[in-house]
């Protein structure tokens, strides 16, 4: 890196637009989406797509709800054009879907894709040409008029060699894009998309596309707007015209380039699902989509079965999903920090059905895009007492007072910094079995009888104590207190109980109880204790033997 001060690069100009609109609006409606995966993705492929993969691709980008769909650009390869072929002739299109095309500005790409694209129904047609200083300058050695001559003359003659195609019952609509529009002086972006309108003749009926795009991401986002503000506020007719967006990634605010473009007065969004596509990739569908879902705005796509769709993209794609990724990624509602998971059980516990979403950490209801709830809390040594609580509850039905919670997730972040990684949940329930449940130790319960029932209750309990069988009983107003007035005429050291508390686990015939005790040691020392059985009283008992050995242990 250049030391400061930084002269190699220059930061983008501002857009003169005192006035703008934009950061006083709000988002509303959806916009159009356009999914360019088999075009624009497919092309930044290590291994483009075969025909059959794209058919599976393009089914399913059906079956979320796109309604126009950028199928490739069939003048370019033989592949492209057999697959809109194929498309065409098995009639594999819904009527209510437009398959879109790529094209230069070239006359023979033109007559190509025209071919490529007899007997469609609805096709939008996307011309394009290069317009910024530097393409001008460098690539093509052109000046203005004679970029604008190039798009102008493309649909001219577009306009004239289509005319068989709509004879033939085709609806045919034209989207140009002047390519790297951001890094196009915008007097001049606007004048060839209205040199382009001109020759076109958009009605009411069949509007124009125009598409912005930003090529390469250089700008901060709010430039971005600017520049989509100017434009749309610029256009002379602007009624007849579809603005439309088609940003890149490079800056890493792609998405938050689009949101503030469609506040500036966008109509259309092309993009792709998880952002494939060149360099850092193309805009990310499904994180905008979700975006305005999370804020109340339904996307009008289907992405109830975000995993599956995710399985498709990576098998067609061979890219992966990152863990962190919005929304799709494994780790997208995962809480590891302890305060989080903490946050998140308490706020689970009041999200009332029916009322809106309001669950902390967590912008989305997993369920609604079909991912599971047991991703939500993992757990490693940063973890703390609410997310083993809920673990322990949503997974296996322990109820745990708050004080063992705080005891229990001390020992699970110890057993988590000791190995090192993560624990799964299956672990972390064999820690509690082991810890308190199936706990062995000094003394062990081999019988329990209640002998007398009224206001006081007598009980005998047979014992093993260090090896050896011992019984004894007991008096107190319940069951708990003669069993521990039982164990104070041992040798054990006498115990008091702190706290205790009960639920069943499960239900029917197989449901058992749990029990949850502390005991209060002569040393002043708290241990809990848990039992289980099919009796309510013996899991109490086998609780206070719980946590008894804990103790002496």
């Amino acid at each position: 890196m250049q030391q400061p001060p930084v002269t190699k690069y220059r930061p983008f100009p501002r857009i003169d637009l005192p006035d703008r609109q934009w950061p006083n609006r709000s988002l509303t409606t959806a916009p159009i989406w356009c999914s360019v995966d088999l075009r624009d993705g497919n092309q930044a492929l290590a291994q483009p797509m075969s025909v059959e993969e794209k058919l599976e691709y393009f089914l399913m980008l059906v079956g979320i709800g796109f309604k126009q769909i950028e199928i490739g650009f069939p003048s370019a390869s033989q592949i492209e054009f057999d697959f809109c072929r194929r498309l065409i002739e098995e009639n594999l299109i819904p009527e209510d879907v437009s398959i879109q095309i790529l094209c230069q500005c070239r006359e023979d790409l033109i007559v190509r894709s025209l071919e490529a694209l007899r007997g469609a129904r609805n096709i939008i047609f996307h011309l394009y040409n290069s317009t910024s200083p530097k393409q001008r300058e460098y690539v093509f050695h052109a000046t203005r008029a004679q970029v604008i001559s190039i798009a102008t003359q493309a649909v001219s003659f577009l306009k004239e060699k289509s005319q068989p195609l709509i004879a033939e019952g085709s609806r045919i609509r034209l989207e140009y894009s002047p390519e790297s529009f951001t890094s196009t002086e915008l007097d001049f972006a606007l004048e060839i998309c209205e040199a382009v309108t001109d020759v076109w003749q958009p009605t009411a009926e069949n509007k124009i596309i125009l598409n912005l795009p930003a090529t390469v991401e250089y700008a901060t986002p709010n430039i971005h707007a600017d520049q989509i503000e100017w434009m749309s506020r610029n256009l002379t007719r602007r009624a007849l015209t579809i603005l439309s967006l088609h940003t890149h990634n490079d800056r890493g605010t792609g998405t938050a380039a689009t949101e503030l473009a469609l506040l500036a007065g966008a109509d259309r969004v092309e993009g792709t699902l998880f952002g494939v596509g060149e360099r850092t990739g193309n805009l990310d569908i499904v994180t905008v989509a979700l975006n305005l879902y999370t804020h109340g705005i339904h996307p009008h796509l289907d992405l109830s079965r975000l995993n599956g769709i995710r399985e498709v993209y990576e098998r067609c794609t061979r890219m992966e999903i990152h863990p962190r990724h919005p929304y799709a990624g494994d780790l997208a509602f995962t809480a590891f920090s302890g305060s989080h998971q903490d946050a998140i059980k308490k706020s689970w516990a009041h999200q009332a059905e029916g009322n809106p979403w309001d669950t902390l950490y967590i912008p989305i209801d997993p369920a609604d895009i079909g991912r599971s709830y047991k991703a939500i809390i993992r757990i490693n040594s940063q973890s703390g007492k609410g997310g083993v609580a809920y673990l322990l509850e949503t997974e296996f039905g322990y109820q745990l007072p708050k004080m063992l919670q705080k005891e229990f997730g001390r020992i699970v972040n110890a057993v988590s910094d000791e190995k090192g990684t993560e624990l799964e949940a299956e672990e972390i329930h064999e820690l509690f079995l082991k810890t308190y449940i199936l706990r062995t130790g000094s003394v062990s319960l081999r019988g329990f009888r209640a002998i007398e029932r009224g206001e006081q209750v007598t009980i005998e309990a047979d014992l093993m104590i260090q090896g050896e069988p011992v019984t004894f009983q007991g008096s107190g107003n319940g069951p708990i207190a003669a069993f521990v007035h039982a164990l104070s005429q041992t040798n054990l050291p006498p115990v008091e109980i702190q706290s205790y508390s009960e639920h069943s686990l499960g239900a029917g015939a197989d449901a058992r109880a749990v029990s949850y005790i502390a005991i209060k040691t002569p040393a002043a020392r708290t241990y809990f204790g848990v039992g289980s059985d099919t009796n309510i009283e013996l899991a109490s008992i086998h609780a206070i033997i719980s946590a008894l050995n804990r103790a002496l242990s």
